[in-house]
């Protein structure tokens, strides 16, 4: 039973988190929204609601700042690691599409392999090589169509795309030890506050025009549900791990590509040719066939 609720958590968060992609993209699209004044509020609502659900469970909030070690840590991971994931998704949202945006974060895996080889001086094993070529052919097939002289998306998508992958690499790796001594959630929603502090800053939300967007109840209804979905799916994410294993999530995870892609195609009207389908099956399958490899080789070191 309680690993059907785990499987259960893992696609109701990722249908959520997958939503998010296409309602920003329509956002980004629609009105003259910036990238930095949306993901400042988004962050924001979505760091609050996190730490008032910590609040509410009588847990204490503000620990986190009275360890300088903790303290730092944290802002280092909210700067390059929140910072650097948000903008990088939302910019590759706005200069190709939600679809495209969603599954070049899945290049994570393969930063993450050769982060880990270089820090060992090994080459990756067969296994590994394989999750790699496989996940890039998968690319190859969805950003060309197939075809060596057709490149579907820009040169700027690509470059931010591939700078996605890094961030959620380093996302991913670096609070891990944090994460462990202070608890996933509170580093997240910290990790929301500071990081949207950092957008207003930079977006100048006190002075912009853009908050007359926010008359209309439609646009703010999408900004709540961006933020609202975002730390669901977060908390589902992170809770589903007590149920079912780390590579049982990241293959369920494959409902989050899958989501952005049906909405992208249904309500926004994007278009997909069939190579760029076989490529979406094609990375779907080798992310996963990487996090069972690395898995295998995590046993194996530990054995």
């Amino acid at each position: 039973m309680e690993r059907l609720i785990g499987i259960a958590m893992i696609i109701i968060g990722s249908i959520f988190w997958g939503a998010t992609g296409p309602m920003m993209e329509w956002l980004l699209q629609k009105t003259t929204i910036t990238a930095e004044f949306m993901l400042a509020v988004r962050l924001f609502i979505a760091g609050i609601f996190i730490l008032s659900i910590i609040a509410m469970q009588k847990k204490s909030v503000f620990a986190i700042w009275k360890n300088r070690n903790w303290s730092t840590q944290l802002i280092i991971f909210s700067i390059v690691g929140m910072v650097g994931l948000q903008y990088t998704f939302v910019k590759s949202i706005e200069v190709s599409n939600a679809i495209i945006a969603t599954l070049l974060q899945f290049l994570a895996p393969i930063f993450i392999v050769v982060y880990t080889s270089f820090l060992v001086k090994a080459f990756p094993p067969r296994s590994q090589i394989i999750g790699i070529a496989g996940t890039l052919i998968g690319l190859f097939l969805l950003l060309t169509n197939g075809s060596v002289s057709d490149l579907l998306v820009s040169t700027e998508a690509l470059v931010w795309g591939l700078f996605l992958g890094v961030t959620y690499a380093f996302y991913t790796l670096y609070p891990a030890r944090l994460m462990a001594e202070v608890g996933v959630i509170l580093i997240i929603g910290w990790g929301m506050i500071v990081s949207g502090s950092i957008f207003a800053v930079i977006g100048k939300v006190w002075e912009t025009g853009q908050w007359a967007v926010l008359a209309n109840p439609f646009n703010v209804l999408m900004i709540v549900g961006i933020s609202i979905f975002g730390s669901i799916a977060y908390i589902l994410f992170l809770t589903s791990l007590k149920y079912i294993t780390p590579v049982e999530t990241s293959i369920l995870s494959s409902f989050e590509p899958l989501t952005a892609m049906a909405i992208s195609v249904i309500w926004l009207g994007s278009t997909l040719y069939k190579w760029q389908y076989a490529g979406i099956v094609f990375m779907l399958i080798f992310v996963a066939y990487l996090s069972i490899a690395g898995n295998k080789k995590s046993k194996s070191t530990d054995a």
